[in-house]
This record gives C-alpha cells, sequence and structure tokens, in this order.
C-alpha cells in the first residue's frame, strides 16, 4: 500500500520538514502520496508535486483549513488514512496536536520521534531524554508515525510532476476555531532549519545580556538564535526560542551553547548537532561533555572578544 505523508505549509509555502518527511517515507516504501490539506493552496500542491519520490498531491480544500484546529486537521486525515499502510507527518507543534487524534480514532498506538526507518513496520526513536533509543516494532494496521526532522535529509527537488488530485473534503460542525494568530517575524533563520544556531543561557543573567551578546553574535555568523529553559523561563528570550526535549529538537552544522550548563533536557534537543562549541566559565558543566570545543571562561569577556575577531575577519 502506498503511505501518507501529511505536509506542513502556511498555503503559500510548503514547509521544509515536509521534505524531510518524505525522505523518512521513501526508507518505507516507493508509493508516497502528500496531502495537503488547506484553501487556495494550489501554489504549495505544486511544490509538494516536485519532490523527488511523491507519486502522487491530494489537496484537500476548505475554508475552516486556510487555519485549521487540530480536530479538522485529524479528520480530514481520517477520510483518508484506510487507504495507506503508514500516515506520517513531522514532528512539528501541529502534529503534535493532530496525530494522535487520528491515532486514537484508527485505533492504534502513535509511534512518535521516529529517528531511523529499520523496516517497514520497525523504527527507532529516542526514550528517556535522548539517553536511550527504542527499536519499535508495529503489528497495526496503520502506522501512525511523526518523525524527528533534524534525523532526516531534506529530500530533493526534482524535475518531474507527481500527479495533483482534488479530495471530497466534508468537515462537521466547527467545536473550535481560530479566532487570532499572532506570529514572530524574525530576519534570522528559522530555528529548526538553521546551518548555525548561538543559543544563551542562565548565566546572561538578564534580557539586556542576551540582546546585547547573543544576538549580535548571531547576526555576524548568519546564524539564528536559540536559548535554555532556564534562560526562557528568567525572560531572557521568548519561548519559541527554546531548545530542549520541552522546546524545539535542532541539529545543525554549527551549536554554540553560550552560558549553558547542559541540563539533560537541553542535551536531548541539540546533541544531535554536527559540531557543538560551549563557552562556560565552570569546567565541571555538562555541556563539555558533548562539545567538540569547549572554551572555559567568563562569557562576558569571551563572547565581546569573540565578536571583535568576527569583526575583524569580516573587515
Amino acid at each position: 500500500m502506498a503511505i501518507l505523508v501529511v505536509a506542513e505549509h502556511d498555503n503559500r509555502t510548503l514547509k521544509s520538514d515536509t521534505h524531510k518527511a518524505v525522505t523518512a517515507a521513501r526508507a518505507i516504501a516507493d508509493d508516497i502520496h502528500v496531502l495537503i490539506a488547506g484553501h487556495d493552496a494550489e501554489a504549495v500542491a505544486l511544490q509538494a508535486s516536485a519532490i523527488a519520490g511523491v507519486t502522487r498531491v491530494i489537496r484537500a480544500e476548505h475554508l475552516r483549513l486556510q487555519k485549521p484546529v487540530s480536530e479538522d486537521l485529524s479528520r480530514v486525515v481520517l477520510q483518508l488514512a484506510n487507504d495507506y499502510s503508514h500516515v506520517l507527518a513531522a514532528a512539528t507543534t501541529t502534529a503534535k496536536s493532530f496525530m494522535p487524534r487520528v491515532a486514537a480514532a484508527l485505533d492504534v498506538a502513535q509511534i512518535s520521534e521516529v529517528t531511523a526507518i529499520v523496516t517497514p513496520d520497525t523504527f527507532k526513536r529516542p526514550i528517556y531524554a535522548g539517553n536511550a533509543v527504542a527499536t519499535v516494532q508495529s503489528s497495526d494496521r496503520i502506522k501512525v508515525i511523526t518523525v524527528r526532522s533534524s534525523a532526516f535529509d531534506a529530500a530533493a527537488t526534482g524535475a518531474s510532476q507527481a500527479t495533483i488530485t482534488l479530495a471530497s473534503t466534508v468537515l462537521e460542525p466547527a467545536l473550535a476555531q481560530v479566532v487570532s494568530q499572532q506570529q514572530s517575524v524574525s530576519e534570522r533563520p528559522d530555528l529548526t532549519a538553521a546551518r548555525i544556531v548561538v543559543s544563551g543561557g542562565r548565566a546572561l543573567a538578564s534580557a539586556e545580556n542576551y540582546q546585547q551578546l547573543i544576538a549580535p553574535l548571531a547576526d555576524r555568523l548568519g546564524a539564528a538564535t536559540g536559548a535554555s529553559r532556564a534562560a526562557v523561563d528568567a525572560g531572557f528570550a521568548p519561548n519559541d526560542f527554546q531548545v530542549g526535549q520541552t522546546g524545539k529538537i535542532v541539529a545543525p552544522d554549527l551549536y554554540m551553547a553560550v552560558g549553558i550548563s547542559g541540563a539533560i533536557q537541553h542535551l536531548a534537543g541539540m546533541k544531535d548537532s554536527k559540531v557543538i562549541v560551549a563557552i562556560n566559565k565552570d569546567a565541571d558543566a555538562p555541556i563539555f561533555q558533548v562539545a567538540d570545543y569547549g572554551l572555559v571562561a567568563d562569557l562576558f569577556e569571551a563572547v565581546p572578544q569573540l565578536l571583535s575577531e568576527l569583526d575583524t575577519v569580516g573587515a
């Protein structure tokens, strides 16, 4: 049977997480269908049809899907799910909301945060904040899976175009609706897709120090800005900057941890980064156990020196 990948998009642009979910799907089977649930999302469907390995794109069109709630998204998926052996989505905030509803309605177990495909019915996923990896085998007739985007490369965009079809979308009377939506806009790269991430921790001591040290360093490097949970809880950075088990999972080419001790929940969100650089004045900080490069120094001295060196190189 075919595999259904539920796309992540904003009705204009397909998110890169969908490309990574397609890569995971291709490790299971060759017949991959992508579901675009939205409103006036023709452009998104065209983008999905060009992904290498996608054989069909299904458009579910409805006004309520312009800003969908999880109840509506799960209903759309359920109208199609019985025709597939696997239903996949990237493990984003959106998917974490509607995919469990899909699994419950199908009376199957959801397999979450998959990081590797062993066989079509066997998968690897991290447990205990990433300190162990479980190999999970499922005998469910339909396997409902979310995949950790940082564990898979993005599928390339090919020259061929997959067939695009329009599904018959029926939604029950709404029990909930989106009243308003606020989205932070930044000129910096998106945290989960950035090649370089600079994160600050509680040792920064204030939001002003975060803005004076972390933000300029990120700008010099063309990086996204992140933060530890302690820094977010203290109000140094907004919640959507949080990296960790209860925040965002990242795996950039370069991760810089400034003033971050390296609590287990933070390490779970960034330890798969290709190169990790840590700056901390505590030589015994756990972050140094996973760092490729470590600098034992006062961040209030080290970061300005680093900024000065970067300005010299840039000049």
